[in-house]
């Protein structure tokens, strides 16, 4: 069997699918497998064993399609005998049909969208998953496989030792103090918390928990804006204590040192999904989006829920009434977490 999954982006989202790479690679180790995959999520998933990686830009267009097509024939003359198309944008659809596949297996009507029924010839068995991690398992269905059980999931990232060396140095100050980490933005900045609640909560975490905050982010101009905003809160606070790793570590030194937290801090984000792949717990901060559907999947009681209070709010209406997928990305949609219950939040995680 010939399988390619195509999922380009996001960090979280291609966490979601590296499960359903382990479930197939556990049930059927003589399957080929290939992976269509944005460059930045590659380099993060560089080493992934029994897995063909094939980089597509969304830069690149029609003609990095038409390459993509190419390169994948030389490949496989005859194509892929299955396409899993586990990507719902427009952009995603309309690249996968140069994808040659005789079997092109993608969402339900129910989830479908941005002309999703037009690039594909099989769907998934509709169901009552509301959890994305949840939904992309039931593509192991039609390829005859089973759904592992939730506590044997399994995200095997691959770490290389240099980047254990670099998270260590990174963290060499830290000795074997307990660290919180707080990674405070989001790829949508209406998703983000504020800088205040931020170090807040980071004052209470050190005063009364004995933790030590770690900032981490990389370099866009949202990121660079809030973590200053942070230090600003920070030093207003007294609190002067803390490592700042903003912009200092890579995506593989990022596995690392998420993987040495005692918890991590995250609004919907990358980081948040991969932390609690690698068994780090995670406090989800969840108004713009649902919980339910994209927290970290094993932290979902350590999460905010305040998606059904935005709805109301923004929308007039019941949660249960938007969409799948929905999103409330609203200004203001935020401010409904509280300092109160993230700081509670924390330390029901160390405990």
């Amino acid at each position: 069997m010939n399988v390619c999954l195509f999922r380009l982006s996001a960090l979280g989202d291609v966490t979601h699918v590296l499960a359903v790479v382990a479930a197939i690679r556990a049930q059927r180790p003589e399957w080929r497998l290939s992976w269509i995959i944005g460059p930045a999520e590659a380099k993060l998933l560089d080493g992934l064993e029994g897995v063909k990686f094939y980089r597509y830009r969304k830069s690149d267009g029609w003609r990095g399609a038409l390459a993509l097509r190419r390169e994948i024939l030389k490949d496989h003359p005859n194509g892929f005998d299955a396409l899993l198309q586990m990507q719902l944008a427009l952009r995603a659809n309309l690249v996968s049909r140069c994808i040659p596949a005789r079997r092109r297996i993608g969402f339900d009507a129910a989830r479908s969208k941005e002309l999703h029924g037009l690039v594909i010839n099989e769907r998934i068995p509709k169901g009552a998953e509301t959890h994305v991690q949840d939904v992309l398992l039931q593509f192991l269905r039609p390829l005859g496989l089973t759904v592992p059980k939730r506590e044997a999931l399994r995200w095997p990232f691959p770490i290389p030792e240099t980047a254990r060396a670099e998270a260590q140095t990174l963290l060499a100050s830290a000795g074997e103090r307990k660290l919180l980490l707080l990674s405070p933005c989001a790829s949508h900045s209406l998703r983000n918390w504020h800088a205040e609640g931020y170090a807040a909560v980071l004052h209470y975490a050190q005063r009364e928990l004995g933790l030590l905050p770690v900032l981490i982010g990389g370099k866009s101009p949202v990121e660079t804006a809030m973590c200053t905003q942070i230090r600003a809160e920070l030093a207003r606070l007294g609190v002067i204590d803390y490592l700042d790793l903003v912009g200092k570590d890579t995506l593989k030194s990022l596995l690392a040192i998420l993987q040495r937290g005692s918890v991590l801090i995250s609004p919907d984000s990358g980081p948040a999904h991969i932390a609690q792949a690698l068994g780090t717990p995670v406090v989800g901060l969840y108004a713009a989006t649902d919980a339910n559907r994209s927290g970290p999947y094993r932290c979902l009681e350590l999460c905010t829920h305040h998606y059904a209070a935005a709805a109301l709010q923004f929308f007039g209406k019941p949660a249960s009434s938007l969409r799948w997928g929905q999103k409330i990305e609203r200004p203001g949609v935020m401010a409904l977490i509280e300092v109160g219950e993230v700081c509670a939040l924390v330390a029901r995680a160390i405990r």
